[in-house]
């Protein structure tokens, strides 16, 4: 029996970036795949402490909110940097990465046809952030922080992934990202994971917008 238990909808969603770091790392977990009309229903909702998904259950451990289930795998994998220093700039990392994909939320959700146009048009300045930290960080050439992998890349690469779909040509004036996407999604473990059927059928949100 797998140790991780991931209970969301039939999404990529907020559920994602831990389904790839989860593959990435080699372990195993369960879906408990919740559907609209099971939600609807009320009980589970009602159990949900903040009455939303993800919940995540790590053994006997119930964890909500994702970016807290990222952060418990990162520590418990060691995917948090190497000591306080890069954990409190990860932490920065992934809080500009949450920033970014509220934007994205909002629009997919609130605003898509009218807003898309001006979003993709100010999305290379939303970006440009994540491309000066990569060129701070070995010119680029490994991870968004330090010389190892942490959660907030499987984070980050989701985000980039989801972008390249609405805006295809999004990182074409940002080479440092664009080589970052295509390095991180070259990890064997992590390409098959990209590859799976369970990924490519998963629809990205939950209104079919993209």
């Amino acid at each position: 029996m797998p140790p991780y238990t991931i209970v969301y909808f039939p999404v990529r969603g907020r559920c994602e970036a831990m389904r790839m770091l989860l593959a990435d790392q080699g372990q195993s977990w369960k879906e408990e795949v919740v559907t609209k009309e099971t939600w609807l229903q009320g009980p589970l909702k009602d159990s949900c402490l903040y009455g939303q998904l993800p919940k995540f259950q790590d053994g006997d451990l119930t964890l909500y909110q994702s970016n807290a289930i990222l952060r418990h795998l990162g520590r418990t994998l060691g995917l948090y940097g190497k000591d306080q220093r890069e954990a409190a700039l990860v932490d920065v990392v992934n809080d500009g990465v949450e920033d970014l994909r509220c934007k994205y939320i909002t629009l997919v959700y609130t605003n898509y046809e009218a807003g898309k146009k001006e979003y993709v048009k100010a999305l290379p300045g939303h970006l440009k952030p994540f491309e000066t930290l990569l060129s701070q960080n070995q010119g680029g050439q490994a991870f968004i922080m330090g010389d190892q992998i942490s959660f907030v890349d499987y984070n980050l690469l989701d985000l980039l992934l989801i972008h390249q779909v609405l805006a295809p040509g999004c990182l074409d004036s940002l080479p440092l990202l664009s080589a970052y996407v295509a390095r991180l999604s070259a990890r064997p473990k992590l390409k098959a994971f990209l590859a799976s059927p369970e990924h490519m059928n998963r629809p990205i949100n939950g209104n079919g917008k993209q």
